[in-house]
């Protein structure tokens, strides 16, 4: 197992120098990848390029582009350049975003998100295999009909001839999606003994791309909270409120996709108490009643050893990556965390 680096977004002041320092620090341990998110702030194309530009040998990886904010021959072009300029070590993840975010920042229906997504990659591929891009499809057409524009072939030339696509991935049937038409999974709340139900639906889209195909060469990455300390209440309490927002405030009350994996996972009761909570702007109360025992599922808490533990319940569900979240409030407190991290997988003998 290996493992990565999430380092969100650019917020503001001197948070990107800290960013930085960070990915520098699992270069040298030897983490494989570090991964940057978008919202509706700073873009991750921009904020990977400068990290790319600074770093030599740790991957750079979109978690995610959405589709909803670039054409796909825009994101293709994109992930061309960024893996020409970082020597090849660019990781393409997508995503659809939510449709909050899809249709009121971008002005993109959210309907029929797993057609979409099958399109948008089908077309990404495509131009990065250098072909002249012509399709036909229900929410894309290149070239468009009865106009000017003509079929074209990208002009730049990726340093792989195949450039890792992850798709972010909630519900059974976008897992199945992932399994069928990427190369690796990003995950979000993951619980090892969940875990199996997920890939279960990864594996039967596997299979429709090739019978027996398996797992082999798919890159199950999940994305882990990770706070260190001997108090396991007091290291959930940072994570508290990422919890309560993605169970309780991402997306509306009828669609929201983090809410309905909770209750697939077992906190039915718990996720509605959260979620009413959050939208009725009670965001401590939410925060308070996010269980312990569901935070502590989700993440790495404690010491060296159980870390080392959990990491070992990870790789022996079938995680490839676990990309790392350290929720300290100061860079130096975050590198001592990923430092310990990096010690748990020795400790555990499990690294790849």
């Amino acid at each position: 197992m290996r493992l990565g680096l999430n380092i969100g977004f650019v917020l503001g002041g001197d948070d990107h120098l800290d960013h930085l320092r960070l990915v520098k620090e699992a270069e040298a341990l030897g983490f494989s990848v570090t991964w940057a998110a978008e919202a509706y702030g700073s873009d991750a194309a921009t904020l990977l390029t400068w990290i790319a530009a600074q770093t030599s040998t740790i991957d750079v990886g979109a978690a995610v582009f959405q589709i909803p904010a670039r054409t796909p021959a825009m994101t293709a072009m994109t992930a061309a350049t960024l893996d020409r300029l970082s020597g090849g070590r660019f990781r393409l993840g997508l995503g659809v975003s939510g449709p909050q975010v899809s249709e009121g920042w971008h002005g993109v229906p959210f309907a029929q998100p797993l057609l979409r997504t099958r399109e948008y990659v089908a077309i990404v591929n495509s131009a990065l295999r250098r072909e002249t891009v012509a399709f036909e499809g229900k929410h894309f057409t290149l070239p468009l009909p009865g106009g000017p524009g003509k079929a074209l072939k990208l002009s730049i030339r990726p340093v792989r001839d195949h450039v890792p696509v992850y798709l972010a991935a909630v519900g059974p049937k976008n897992l199945e999606l992932a399994g069928e038409i990427a190369d690796g999974w990003l995950g979000i709340l993951n619980d090892p003994s969940y875990l199996g139900e997920q890939l279960n639906h990864i594996k039967a889209g596997r299979e429709t791309r090739q019978a027996g195909l398996g797992l082999a060469d798919f890159d199950v990455v999940a994305s882990v909270p990770v706070v260190v300390g001997d108090d396991l209440a007091a290291c959930a309490d940072p994570i508290r409120g990422y919890t309560a927002l993605y169970i309780g405030g991402m997306g509306s009350r009828e669609q929201n996709f983090y809410n309905a994996l909770a209750v697939r996972m077992g906190y039915a009761d718990e996720a509605k108490e959260v979620q009413d909570l959050f939208l009725a702007k009670k965001h401590r109360e939410a925060m308070a009643a996010v269980p312990q025992q569901f935070i502590d599922s989700v993440s790495l808490l404690g010491r060296k050893e159980r870390i080392a533990d959990k990491l070992t319940a990870y790789a022996e569900a079938g995680v490839t990556t676990v990309a790392l979240t350290p929720f300290e409030s100061t860079v130096e407190e975050r590198i001592a965390t990923i430092r310990t991290v990096a010690e748990a997988l020795d400790h555990a003998g499990i690294g790849d």
